[in-house]
C-alpha cells in the first residue's frame, strides 16, 4: 500500500490551502477597510475565492471518496488517530460551511454572488438585515474555528515531523525524484 496520497489529493490540498490562507488574510484586511468602491470590489473579490473554493473541495471530497488516504502510522495511539480523524472531519465540516454561510448572510443582506463577475448565483434567502447580521456573525465565528482548527492541524503535522519522526507530514509533500 502507497504510504503517500496522490497527486491530485496533494494538488487540491495545497492549492485549497493556499487559498484558505489568502482567504483568511484578505478577509481581515477588507472588513477593516472603509466603505468604499474598493472595499466593495474586494468584496466581490473574496466571494468569488469562495465559491472556487467551495467547489474545489466538493472535488476533493469526490476524489477522497474514490481514493482512500493512506493509512496512519501503527506507533500512533488511539487518541491521536481519533483527533486526527475528529480535526479532519472537522475541516471538511469548515470548508464547506464557511463560504455557505458567506452566500447565505450575502443573499440576506441584499448582494448577490456573482462568480468571477460573470456567473450570478442565486440567492438562498430573501432580503433581511437582521438575519444578514446574524450570519455574518456565524461566518465570523466559523472562520475564527478555522483558525484554531488550522493550528492544531499544522501543530499536529510539524509534531510529527520533527517530534515523531514519522512520514505523516512528508506523505503530503511531493516526492522527490532521484
Amino acid at each position: 500500500m502507497d504510504t503517500h496520497y496522490t497527486a491530485t489529493a496533494k494538488l487540491l490540498h495545497w492549492l485549497i490551502a493556499l487559498m484558505i490562507f489568502g482567504m483568511l488574510g484578505f478577509g481581515f484586511y477588507m472588513t477593516g477597510l472603509d466603505l468604499s468602491p474598493t472595499k466593495l470590489e474586494l468584496y466581490s473579490w473574496h466571494k468569488w475565492a469562495g465559491v472556487t473554493v467551495f467547489l474545489l473541495v466538493l472535488v476533493r471530497l469526490a476524489w477522497r471518496i474514490g481514493h482512500r488516504p493512506p493509512a496512519l502510522p501503527a506507533h500512533m495511539p488511539a487518541i491521536e488517530r481519533l483527533a486526527a480523524h475528529a480535526g479532519h472531519h472537522l475541516l471538511y465540516l469548515l470548508m464547506l460551511a464557511i463560504p455557505l454561510s458567506g452566500w447565505l448572510m450575502s443573499s440576506a443582506k441584499g448582494f448577490q454572488t456573482v462568480w468571477f463577475g460573470v456567473l450570478p448565483l442565486p440567492d438562498l434567502l430573501a432580503k433581511d438585515k437582521a438575519l444578514g447580521n446574524l450570519l455574518e456573525t456565524v461566518h465570523v465565528a466559523l472562520n475564527f474555528t478555522l483558525i484554531a482548527v488550522l493550528l492544531g492541524h499544522v501543530g499536529a503535522a510539524l509534531k510529527h515531523h520533527f517530534i515523531d519522526r514519522d512520514d505523516v507530514l512528508t506523505r503530503m509533500l511531493p516526492r522527490r525524484r532521484g
